[in-house]
């Protein structure tokens, strides 16, 4: 089967031709022959909330098929579903659905934990009151509950280098976040093996020039990915292109994403939050941002308007996140390769999205 594409953005540089699909797998590329749109590697999202009226945090199993479904119209191949701080029941019996569940597009990559060991001083829109120190036995229990793959915590906690080694030795990838972190605490961190920022700029210690903090750590190291929510709310346009200086090797898109995007202007759940929807923004009663209603292909349309290329662009949706997060074997399109891809037009909206090889949307 060929995608009928005039190109294709193949290990991450932009190649005439069109895209051959043989049992699951890319079979050829740079194929002759007329085609419109262009072919890019499958969009993964390892920090979502939520989609088009389903909250993962308490979304049964035929609400998470249908978000898995319905984030294929927006190129999300794979995601991490994500979990903001709840009680301890409430998260280990969501963490049992997610691995349970059944997915009808979009691949489960494992669970993201956004919490519950964030720093009192920078919660966002977690309940302070759920907010806890490093536990490790509280740690091996929700491990134990579900797939998680990720999980964010703030470093300066007592006995969070504790938890950092149990979260590693236990194959999950640490995240950084929430947190009050003098550069020096984060640098430990990293240095003991957390590999990502959570949303750069956004609930943690502010930048400052004698005191950069966790966020100045991280975006002088090499072998930290960070993480930014482009959707011209969390970060100014300035703010935006600072963090995409590290380049597209470490730059990761999350859409941080909660249960009102894909939907219309209300309210709605984010967990144990209420966040009302209006003019593009999700806010808590008080005014505090909560999640976004950012899509995935909306952030690379959003990259592009930047300046960044279609290739650099789509390395910061498709290649980094997955490299973050460990799966190298996801989000490029090459040969031999699954076939997790998706079709843009000239104005990079999405015309059709494929999961190993089958068609999951079509515009």
């Amino acid at each position: 089967m060929r995608l009928g594409v005039s190109a294709a953005v193949v290990e991450g540089r932009l190649l005439a031709g069109d895209v051959e699909i043989v049992d699951g797998e890319i079979a050829a590329v740079g194929v002759s022959g007329a085609g419109q749109g262009i072919a890019l590697p499958g969009f993964i999202d390892i920090h979502t909330h939520g989609y088009d009226g389903v909250d993962f945090a308490d979304a049964g199993p035929e609400e998470m098929r249908h978000a898995s479904s319905a984030l294929t119209a927006t190129g999300v191949t794979g995601f991490q579903p994500t979990l903001l701080t709840l009680e301890e029941s409430e998260l280990a019996a969501a963490l049992d659905r997610h691995r349970e569940a059944s997915y009808d597009g979009a691949r489960f990559l494992g669970t993201h934990l956004e919490g519950p060991f964030l720093s009192p001083a920078h919660p966002g829109a977690h309940d302070p009151a759920l907010l806890a120190d490093p536990d490790i036995e509280l740690c091996r229990r929700l491990l134990a509950a579900g797939s998680v793959g990720q999980m964010t915590l703030a470093p300066e906690l007592p006995g969070a280098g504790e938890l950092i080694e149990a979260l590693l030795e236990a194959g999950c990838t640490v995240a950084l976040g929430h947190s009050n972190a003098s550069a020096g605490v984060a640098h430990e961190a990293f240095d003991s093996g957390a590999r990502i920022l959570t949303h750069v700029f956004n609930a943690s210690r502010p930048f400052l020039h004698r005191d950069p903090g966790i966020v100045g750590a991280a975006l002088t190291r090499g072998d930290v990915f960070i993480t930014a929510v482009v959707d011209n709310v969390h970060l100014s346009k300035e703010a935006t292109l600072l963090a995409m200086g590290v380049g597209p090797d470490r730059f990761v898109v999350v859409t941080d994403a909660m249960a009102g995007s894909g939907r219309v202007d209300g309210t709605y759940t984010l967990g144990n939050r209420r966040v009302t929807v209006r003019g593009g923004e999700a806010r808590l009663a008080d005014g505090t941002i909560a999640s976004s209603v950012l899509t995935m292909d909306a952030a690379l349309r959003n990259l592009v308007d930047l300046g960044w290329d279609i290739e650099q662009a789509s390395s910061a949706v498709a290649r980094t996140p997955a490299a973050a997060i460990g799966r190298t074997d996801l989000g490029v399109l090459a040969v031999g390769r699954t076939a997790d891809v998706v079709v843009v037009d000239d104005d990079l909206c999405v015309v059709a999205t494929m999961v190993a090889g089958e068609e999951a949307y079509r515009r």
